[in-house]
Formats: C-alpha cells, sequence, structure tokens
C-alpha cells in the first residue's frame, strides 16, 4: 500500500510541475507576444503588396530578355490578364505553348 502512495502522489506532484510549467510558458508567450509590436492589416496589405509588385516586375523583365518580342508580349499579357481573372491557369497555357526553341532568344 505504501509503494501506491508514495507512486501517486510522486505523479500528483510531476503534474503539479507540469501544470505550473505550463502556467509559466504560457505566460512567457503572452510577454513576448506583447512586446512585438502589433501589425494592422493595412501594413499587412502594403507589405505583401510591395513584394509581389517587385517580382512580377522581375518576372516581367525575364520574359522580356528570355524570350522574343512576339511570345514576351503574349507572355505578358496573359500574365496580367491571369492576375486581372484571379486564373493562374490561362499563364500556364501560354507558357506551355513556349516549349519551341524558336520561341527562346539565346
Amino acid at each position: 500500500m505504501l509503494s501506491i502512495n508514495v507512486s501517486a502522489t510522486i505523479f500528483t506532484i510531476k503534474q503539479l510541475n507540469t501544470i505550473t510549467m505550463k502556467r509559466k510558458t504560457r505566460s512567457l508567450l503572452e510577454e513576448i507576444n506583447a512586446m512585438a509590436p502589433r501589425r494592422d492589416k493595412k501594413q499587412i496589405v502594403e507589405s505583401n503588396a510591395e513584394q509581389v509588385i517587385v517580382t512580377a516586375i522581375n518576372l516581367i523583365e525575364l520574359i522580356n530578355e528570355s524570350f522574343d518580342v512576339e511570345t514576351a508580349a503574349d507572355l505578358n499579357k496573359r500574365l496580367i490578364n491571369s492576375i486581372r481573372t484571379k486564373d493562374p491557369k490561362k499563364f500556364q497555357r501560354g507558357i506551355s505553348k513556349v516549349e519551341d526553341p524558336r520561341h527562346t532568344r539565346r
């Protein structure tokens, strides 16, 4: 009987330590989150938009450098149209047609 009570007591102490540790951890995480600057949706949208625009500009430049004028114009048009209509397949169909090496610049 004594060993059962001792093990039950040890188990209870471990449970209390775990609960106490979880509270401390949670409290620490709450403090860290409270110290972090809050970003409002406007800042998030602005940041994401800037990244997307810079990436799109770089992609357009890469398309213009990589393909002949006619193909590049078609791909640029498809890229803008895909974004506008929220349909990436429009650009994918265009780029899949460009497997012919005659369309690429060397």
